[in-house]
């Protein structure tokens, strides 16, 4: 499995954190009450050189899991946890807790549950525009010094704010933002499929692609949209045709199915090869439950694909 690297901070030298560009997500079956389900499929995913776990405060239950996964496997020095804090409480989503505490507060929480004294990645779950960023990337900073965390970053920010962010950085001389987890998809959102997400738009890849952030995309294959379970005329799923039905976007899902049976392989695996081919450094997180879902997502992400292959499946240009 291929790797990116991201920039970090440990005992106050710096270090480059090796993460391989598959990233396994927490879904749902991911609970300590399910570990004779979802272990074995963490293992495979380990023994083909996947190394990133994705978490965060919010999900609930894969904190635990992990935590007693890597107990029990030993394995904590070879794995990296990317998790996540300051989403609202279940219950009030509607009240922001985009804060200096709550930063302090959920990776305390986190560090409990999965049974670690640090994390090599730990990101803004949200945003809120009405918080200076100063006082929230002082306090990434100072978790950082403490050596609980690595590395820094924000999921589901708006570019300007993470300019803004990282110019506050660089003014002040603290840890800056070293790296981005927005959705980016091959099939474009109509709308962000939850509140307050954030999908990559153009100006933010071009960002990325100026900068050398890596990108870190949730949501990679679009929920599925892809995977042959959605057409045109089946309009049972109300959530998918909102975020996804458009044309441009069952075009893009037609050039897939084409590139797809000249290279022998399925349209998701396309769509998340695109994701992997972007001109920046890319990790796809995967959210597989079963062994062949997994299987699935490795193979796609030994595909090749051109630039020409990349632009044209997003409908950049005509031809090949």
């Amino acid at each position: 499995m291929k790797q990116i690297e991201v920039n970090g901070k440990k005992d106050g030298t710096n270090i480059l954190i090796p993460c391989s560009n598959l990233v396994m997500g927490a879904g749902d079956f991911l609970r300590a009450d399910n570990m004779e389900v979802a272990a074995p499929i963490l293992d495979h995913y380990f023994e083909c050189g996947g190394n990133v776990f994705d978490t965060a405060r919010h999900y609930r239950h894969s904190e635990k899991a992990i935590g007693i996964w890597m107990k029990e496997r030993n394995n904590r020095d070879q794995v990296v946890i990317q998790t996540k804090g300051c989403h609202p409480v279940r219950g009030a989503l509607d009240v922001p807790r985009v804060t200096p505490s709550a930063i302090h507060e959920d990776i305390s929480t986190s560090l409990d549950m999965l049974q670690t004294d640090h994390v090599e990645l730990f990101a803004l779950h949200r945003d809120d525009e009405t918080v200076p960023v100063g006082p929230l990337m002082e306090a990434m900073h100072e978790e950082v010094v403490k050596g609980r965390v690595y590395a820094i970053g924000v999921s589901n920010w708006e570019l300007p704010r993470i300019i803004e962010a990282n110019e506050y950085a660089k003014a002040h001389g603290i840890t800056e933002l070293s790296f981005n987890s927005p959705n980016l998809s091959l099939p474009k959102v109509n709308r962000p499929r939850w509140e307050n997400c954030v999908s990559a738009d153009d100006a933010m890849i071009r960002w990325h692609e100026e900068t050398g952030l890596p990108l870190f995309s949730w949501s990679s294959q679009a929920g599925g949209f892809f995977s042959g379970k959605f057409t045109r005329d089946n309009l049972e799923d109300a959530e998918m045709v909102e975020v996804y039905y458009s044309e441009n976007n069952w075009e893009r899902y037609d050039r897939a199915k084409q590139l797809a049976a000249e290279k022998n392989v399925t349209p998701i695996q396309i769509s998340l090869a695109y994701v992997l081919h972007q001109s920046f450094q890319t990790a796809a997180v995967i959210g597989p439950e079963t062994q062949n879902e997994l299987n699935s997502s490795i193979q796609a992400a030994t595909i090749h694909l051109t630039q020409s292959e990349v632009d044209w499946l997003d409908l950049r240009r005509d031809a090949r």
